[in-house]
């Protein structure tokens, strides 16, 4: 299996996870930072690591609202789907990423992580936590 990259996108940050070579872990790899309307900077980013770490899947965050809808912030994760796909030719998978930063916070915390360092850290948590789920969906499907 190849290695699969996934994303926590924000605003202006972008946390960024990777699965091991086995597709069974996700580790934390970078928090990148970018200006709200200037994506470009995320994009020779990503394009740097897609292409180290040889990905041809990325798992996308996807932040719907408590009742499923899809609200702004999951729009803006649908259009950077398809800029990635575009731009980079890789196939984009969304995950539901309810939780994901709220359960990495409280993960972070039972850890004694300090807040500083919680703040630094957390898209790369979340990243790693929508990661995971992927990865285990996987590993279920081939287990039924």
């Amino acid at each position: 299996m190849n290695k699969v990259i996934g994303l926590d996108l924000g605003s202006v940050t972008c946390g960024v996870a990777v699965s091991d070579e086995l597709g069974f872990l996700a580790h934390p790899v970078k928090t990148i930072r970018f200006k709200e309307h200037d994506i470009d900077p995320l994009l020779n980013e990503l394009e740097t690591l897609l292409e180290s770490h040889q990905v041809k899947v990325v798992v996308l965050g996807l932040p719907l609202h408590m009742n499923g809808d899809v609200g702004e912030r999951a729009r803006a994760s649908l259009e950077f789907k398809e800029i990635l796909e575009e731009a980079f030719g890789v196939e984009v998978i969304m995950m539901d990423e309810r939780f994901s930063t709220r359960s990495s916070e409280r993960q972070l915390i039972s850890m004694n992580v300090s807040r500083k360092k919680r703040k630094k850290i957390i898209d790369q948590a979340a990243a790693v936590e929508i990661l995971q789920r992927y990865l285990d969906s996987k590993k279920e499907k081939v287990h039924e």
